[in-house]
């Protein structure tokens, strides 16, 4: 699907940061492409790599891998609501209140892997399904409004800021 990119008015001015990190060209595949690498880059860690954080109050990368998952669902859920027409406002989350009790350093790097290729799995199921009139539906979320053609750049956007950052930060070859 290549989807022309969102405009500035289709999501608040904070989400520029992942749209733009965001490539021309097919958002379906893109998606595709980047998890893959990730999964197989990640699914290689150690137990030890899996629980390092590159500073004491920083996340380990199990947190960052659930955390992954958990905006996922957030903004592929918001996509569902607003692609079906439903405008109701929907309120933003603390993902560092999440991370308090999500507890995912208890859990395998496998579990969490494993959970990731499922949200993906549906997001990308729903976003291969949508009509193109649905890309350009929008909906009230944490305080803005944003299209679903938003939540798709800003899902991959996102994961690739992290992958960065796991990159440079944890020193991960990804």
């Amino acid at each position: 699907m290549n989807l022309e990119r969102p405009q500035a008015d289709e999501h608040s001015p904070y989400f520029s940061k992942y749209v733009d990190r965001v490539p021309d060209g097919d958002i379906i595949q893109m998606l595709e492409a980047e998890f893959e690498r990730d999964f197989t880059a990640l699914q290689r860690l150690t137990s030890e790599q899996a629980h390092h954080r590159y500073a004491p109050e920083k996340w380990s990368v199990l947190e960052v891998i659930g955390h992954l998952s958990d905006v996922e669902r957030v903004f592929a859920y918001r996509a569902l609501r607003f692609a079906r027409g439903d405008e109701t406002p929907l309120s933003e989350f603390d993902e560092n209140a999440w991370m308090q009790v999500a507890n995912f350093d208890s859990r395998s790097l496998a579990s969490l892997l494993e959970e990731w290729r499922s949200v993906r799995a549906a997001s990308l199921s729903l976003y291969k399904h949508l009509e193109p009139a649905a890309w350009l539906r929008r909906g009230p979320a944490a305080g803005s409004t944003t299209s679903v053609r938003a939540l798709a750049f800003k899902t991959l956007g996102h994961a690739l800021h992290h992958r960065e950052l796991l990159r440079t930060r944890y020193n991960l070859e990804l």
